[in-house]
């Protein structure tokens, strides 16, 4: 089964640009861990101070090789960035479906952009 590791960061204003650039630093070498399906950093577009992790990897195991890994030491460590602590959740997936399951549900019909209510986007 699919684990989505999901990581919220509330930054110091004063300290926003050193953990932006430590996320970005990781997304490259973390995503080329064995069993790292994806590895992406959000940036909330109402509180510039909030960051998101989400990670996806093909299981449990891989997961928990990565959270032992000195690069996840490394994100554990930005503690003195933040407002308050990292939260962290971890959801297993067993199933997904992709657009069709939308269309299905809509009965086909068009839609809208939904960038247009996004809360967060893309570093």
């Amino acid at each position: 089964m699919m684990i989505i590791l999901r990581i919220t960061m509330n930054a110091r204003p004063e300290k926003k640009k050193e953990l932006m650039q430590t996320l970005l630093s990781m997304i490259e070498p973390t995503s080329k861990e064995r069993g790292c399906l994806s590895y992406e950093a959000f940036c909330d577009i109402e509180d510039k101070n909030i960051f998101s992790l989400v990670e996806a990897w093909e299981n449990r195991d891989y997961l928990e090789h990565h959270l032992k890994s000195d690069r996840f030491g490394i994100l554990l460590g930005t503690k003195s960035l933040l407002n308050e602590p990292l939260k962290i959740q971890i959801h297993t997936v067993s199933h997904s479906e992709e657009m069709e399951a939308v269309r299905a549900a809509r009965g086909n019909k068009t839609f809208s952009h939904p960038a247009a209510g996004a809360r967060s986007y893309i570093l």
